[in-house]
Parts: structure tokens; C-alpha cells; sequence
């Protein structure tokens, strides 16, 4: 069964809005998934770009912001670009934000004083930054470098992050909730590689290491890869070091272990 409800994706061809982009047409609703490359193009750093995005009756609209929402100038963009969304009828917005980024705030903050309903969905590391990210290629040479220590996290799957922002789009009960979405269990980097190196049949080893080793293995332009660097080392300090029952809470089912996910990636390390 088809809407006549128009849903817009912003990075829509991006890890998790090709997931909410598939699973919204799934069931039956117009989906806009919107980025740099579409038609019409939408780029968070032209301003030029944002209307013709909404030039439909838009339902909803879910927003990422690249390359990350804790930089400089993010909440400057998302509250702009929140402020044209309310004006052209958008009932809707959920945001993907950071766990534990107090930098994030005034773009949630933004997010929550557009005047339409809203809800943000803060997520821990994606597990999928091993086998779809920019940790894909360092795994496949058998070496990844990360600030994080022996610090543990509670990867999320990308389907469960999926999941929940769909539920957040269509569902009613979503308004003025802030998700916090994890993982069942914690794990080092060390762990999460271990388990990589057991299904792939990979020789693959985690190396702590400081922020300017770990950008200078990011395929990225300096002025955003150190930024980042910075922004992981702060946030793998122990603050995120707890699950939480978020994702089953919305969904009604427990979030997906990381030992699933990367059995369903293996694939992804066979090349």
C-alpha cells in the first residue's frame, strides 16, 4: 500500500539513509533521498540547494549532517535549514546525533525549537564503520589505528539504527523523545577486531594510538580528519561505557550483538 505522504532523507545515499530510504519505501511511503550527487542535489554548505529539496508536500524530513555534526558550523546549517523545513510544512524532524558530544547540542537544541514535532536519535560508533566506513580499509591491511585505548564500546548495528529512525518518522509517540541507541554488550577495539578476525579468517589488530595517527590513516583532507580525530579520542574516554535498552524499547526487540553483525559482514572482508 502506497501513501501520499512524501518522506525526505538528507544524505540519502549514505550509510543510514539508504537504510531509512529502503525500509520507508518498503512500506509503500515516497521517499526524496537527498545528497550532493541526486537531482535535485542538496549540499549542507550551499544554502542554494535546500529548497528545491522541499518543493513537495514533505511528511517528514530525517537529517545527517557530514561530515559530522559536533564540527564547527553544523548547528548554524541545521537550524537554518530546520527553520525552512517548519516554514514549508514539514511536521516532522528526527536528527542523528552523537552519543556523549556536548558539541552536538546546539544542533539538537536547534532540532527542538523549530517548532514542529522532533525527535534525536543519538547513536554509539557504528559497527558498520568496520566493513561499509572508513575503517574498512585499514581492516582489510590487517591494522587499524584508534584513540580509544582499552576503552570498551557498544557498537550499534546500522539496520537497528535503521529501525528506530523509521519508527521515529511514521510512528505516532516519537515527539520530544531523545534515543540513545547501543549495542547489547561492550567491547575494546581489540575485542571488535578479534571477533572481525575470526569469521573472516583475517589476521586483523587494533593499535591504540593518538588522534594525529589515527588521521593520518583517514582517507580525508587534514582540516576534517585531525577535527575528528580530536572529537573520537574525546568521546572514547570511558563516558559511553554503558548500554542502554533504547533500541528494544522502540522496537520491542534487543539490539542486534555485534558477533551477528559481523558474521552477515563477512563478506565484506573476503575481497
Amino acid at each position: 500500500m502506497t501513501t501520499d505522504k512524501t518522506f525526505l532523507v538528507v544524505g540519502g545515499t549514505g550509510k543510514t539513509g539508504r537504510r531509512v530510504a529502503d525500509r520507508l519505501r518498503a512500506r509503500g511511503h515516497a521517499v526524496r533521498a537527498v545528497s550532493r550527487a541526486t537531482e535535485p542535489p542538496f549540499d549542507w554548505y550551499d544554502e542554494t540547494t535546500w529548497g528545491a529539496v522541499l518543493d513537495v508536500p514533505v511528511e517528514a524530513a530525517y537529517l545527517t549532517f557530514q561530515p559530522d555534526l559536533a564540527l564547527p558550523g553544523a548547528a548554524e546549517r541545521i537550524r537554518a535549514f530546520s527553520t525552512l523545513a517548519a516554514a514549508k510544512g514539514v511536521h516532522r524532524l528526527v536528527l542523528l546525533s552523537g552519543r556523549g558530544e556536548p558539541e552536538t547540542e546546539p544542533s539538537e537544541r536547534a532540532v527542538r525549537e523549530s517548532g514542529v514535532d522532533w525527535t534525536v536519535v543519538r547513536c554509539a560508533w557504528f559497527a558498520q564503520n568496520f566493513s561499509e566506513g572508513f575503517l574498512l580499509p585499514l581492516v582489510m591491511a590487517g591494522d587499524f589505528t584508534v584513540p580509544a585505548g582499552e576503552v570498551g564500546e557498544p557498537f550499534v548495528d546500522l539496520d537497528d539504527v535503521a529501525d528506530v529512525v523509521v519508527e521515529a518518522l511514521v510512528a505516532p509517540g516519537h515527539a520530544g523523545e531523545e534515543y540513545d541507541l547501543t549495542g547489547p554488550r561492550l567491547l575494546t577495539f581489540a575485542d571488535a577486531a578479534a571477533e572481525i578476525a575470526a569469521v573472516s579468517g583475517r589476521a586483523v589488530r587494533y593499535r591504540p594510538g593518538s588522534p594525529e595517527m589515527f588521521a593520518a590513516s583517514l582517507d580525508l583532507p587534514a582540516e576534517a580528519a585531525m577535527p575528528l580525530a580530536e572529537l573520537f579520542e574525546r568521546v572514547l574516554d570511558g563516558r559511553n561505557e554503558f548500554v542502554t535498552g533504547d533500541v528494544e524499547r522502540v522496537l520491542g526487540r534487543p539490539a542486534r550483538d555485534f558477533a551477528d553483525y559481523a558474521k552477515a559482514a563477512a563478506d565484506a572482508w573476503s575481497r
